[in-house]
């Protein structure tokens, strides 16, 4: 289970696999990667048209049926990827992987590193004017988290911690302002399956992916900018090695979001 995000840009393999198509396509890929290692790991030398496995889509809502996935056919329908790869090579899309760079996932469970490093890059009040947008973001809008921490609390007593590793949300202080990990993740992904370009100028500011040592009038016109003055605003998350996985799969996710905003195109989020 993942949270899945792709860039709203128009382009031949959406319009032939549809956004949802190559969505799937590259998670079969990926599953039956870990499939085949798996059973290679354990002496099996069978051929994927032989390897099997049982899968269900589950939700907080439905756990889902399980049903027996063929490994081979997992392959043979991702492969359709291959006929549309070489239009990603210069997309403007394309956020550095060889094909379908205008997409990604953040693997669940959300780890608690993660939680702590998104809280860590809000502003405070030395950032004032960046900071009283975040406080009135708030209040205005009502995020108080409580959408996340339904989600968070449908693990209930699950020891494996579907959604989120930590079973309570963690916490900093930003002055007058108390902010949790499902205040964060509510900002980003309660907005609905479409961060359009306003609201990804915001978030831009609010986590840091884009130089926040701004003039008031240019944090309030940051979500109507053309595209002209948007090219001069650079990426400013760097990557680490000592991230875990998670927070690199967010800092991929802010990269994209950074490059819709760029090309002025809505980000589709299925979280």
């Amino acid at each position: 289970m993942a949270i899945e995000y792709i860039i709203e840009y128009d382009c031949a393999p959406k319009r032939e696999l549809s956004a949802d198509g190559i969505l799937e396509r590259i998670k079969e890929r990926e599953r039956a990667s870990e499939v085949i290692q798996w059973f290679r790991s354990a002496g099996d030398d069978r051929p994927p048209s032989q390897m099997g496995f049982e899968f269900s889509r589950s939700t907080p809502a439905d756990q889902g049926e399980k049903q027996l996935i063929v490994v081979q056919d997992l392959l043979d329908h991702a492969a359709e990827l291959d006929d549309y790869a070489d239009h990603c090579r210069q997309c403007p899309a394309n956020c550095g992987r060889a094909a379908y760079g205008c997409m990604g996932f953040i693997q669940y469970p959300i780890t608690g590193l993660a939680e702590a490093w998104l809280l860590d890059r809000l502003p405070v009040p030395d950032e004032p004017l960046v900071w009283l947008l975040l406080r009135q973001g708030i209040q205005k809008l009502g995020y108080d988290g409580a959408s996340v921490k339904a989600l968070r609390d449908s693990d209930g007593a699950n020891s494996g911690r579907t959604y989120f590793e930590s079973p309570s949300a963690p916490r900093r202080r930003l002055g007058e302002v108390r902010v949790t990990g499902d205040q964060a993740l509510e900002m980003i992904f309660g907005v609905g399956e479409r961060i359009i370009p306003n609201h990804a100028g915001i978030l831009l500011l609010f986590f840091g992916a884009i130089q926040r040592d701004l003039e008031a009038e240019e944090i309030q016109d940051i979500s109507s900018l053309d595209g002209a003055i948007r090219e001069e605003f650079d990426f400013e998350i760097l990557d680490s090695a000592e991230y875990d996985t998670c927070i690199r799969e967010f800092v991929a996710f802010f990269r994209a979001m950074h490059r819709a905003w760029k090309l002025n195109v809505a980000l589709l989020v299925n979280a």
